[in-house]
């Protein structure tokens, strides 16, 4: 059964749909199976991994007013074990609809859970913003992994951020954790980066991941391809963050599986 994991940040140009595409890419290549969901109206995610948002003629949008059923629209791409669930613009008016309908906030739960068996993570792409869609991707969610970039704004809506997933723990998905606080954008050559990676790990500690991602030119270009980076160029800086991303995550669940199987054992 899949583990599922939300991308989310309300503040734009922070990594996030990068992160959500090339952590997706790097498990896939450590041979898990991943679905990556693109429930950003923008459709970066769609077309980072080679599908054109304009042809796509049923996305998650349909799936949320329940139209159709997900795993009829999921498509392949051109990473190995990666597939994607699309978005396309009509996304847009989904916040909108979304209003009027039962049990809105839980629409995306439903959705994910006919068909978390067929994966080993699912991997949700965020819009940047608090609205509707971002709720019902928290909702769905195990965890959430916060992309903050390392310049002088960096904390800036954290707090707004933070909040708003304690609230979706009180109300609605009392399992929701927070996977880690990745930082991103990291140029070695500028002092303030090596500053907000000291505030950051001050302020929260083992919250945040060991793997620092570093700005890099391929991965900044390899959208533009319809690429992962790890297809695009798997030497890159970008690529190797991201398949050290990749590692730390499966890392982290291979000691949590062991702790609990401790415990299990000694009760």
């Amino acid at each position: 059964m899949a583990k599922i994991i939300a991308v989310a940040n309300q503040k734009g140009g922070v990594g996030k749909t990068t992160t959500a595409m090339n952590l997706a890419a790097g498990l896939g290549v450590l041979e898990k199976k991943v679905l990556l969901i693109d429930a950003d109206p923008q459709a970066n995610a769609t077309s980072g991994v080679g599908h054109d948002p304009r042809s796509i003629k049923e996305g998650i949008y349909e799936c949320l007013i329940g139209k159709v059923k997900a795993k009829d629209i999921i498509l392949e791409t051109n990473t190995p074990n990666l597939f994607l669930l699309p978005a396309h613009i009509d996304l847009v008016g989904a916040e909108l609809e979304l209003v009027g309908l039962k049990n809105r906030e839980t629409r995306m739960r439903k959705m994910v859970n006919e068909v978390k068996e067929d994966y080993d993570y699912i991997l949700i792409d965020c819009a940047p913003s608090l609205g509707l869609i971002t709720l019902n991707s928290l909702t769905a969610s195990d965890s959430v992994i916060i992309p903050i970039q390392c310049e002088y704004f960096a904390l800036e809506g954290l707090g707004k951020l933070l909040n708003t997933v304690k609230i979706v723990q009180q109300r609605l998905n009392e399992n929701l954790v927070i996977e880690g606080l990745l930082l991103t954008m990291y140029d070695t050559r500028l002092r303030l980066s090596n500053q907000v990676v000291e505030e950051v790990k001050t302020h929260f500690q083992d919250m945040v991941f060991d793997t620092i991602i570093h700005r890099n030119v391929r991965l900044g270009e390899s959208p533009s391809y319809g690429e992962t980076i790890i297809i695009h160029d798997a030497t890159s800086k970008g690529a190797i963050n991201y398949l050290n991303l990749a590692s730390e995550l499966l890392k982290k669940e291979e000691n949590k599986a062991r702790l609990e199987e401790f415990i299990e054992d000694n009760e």
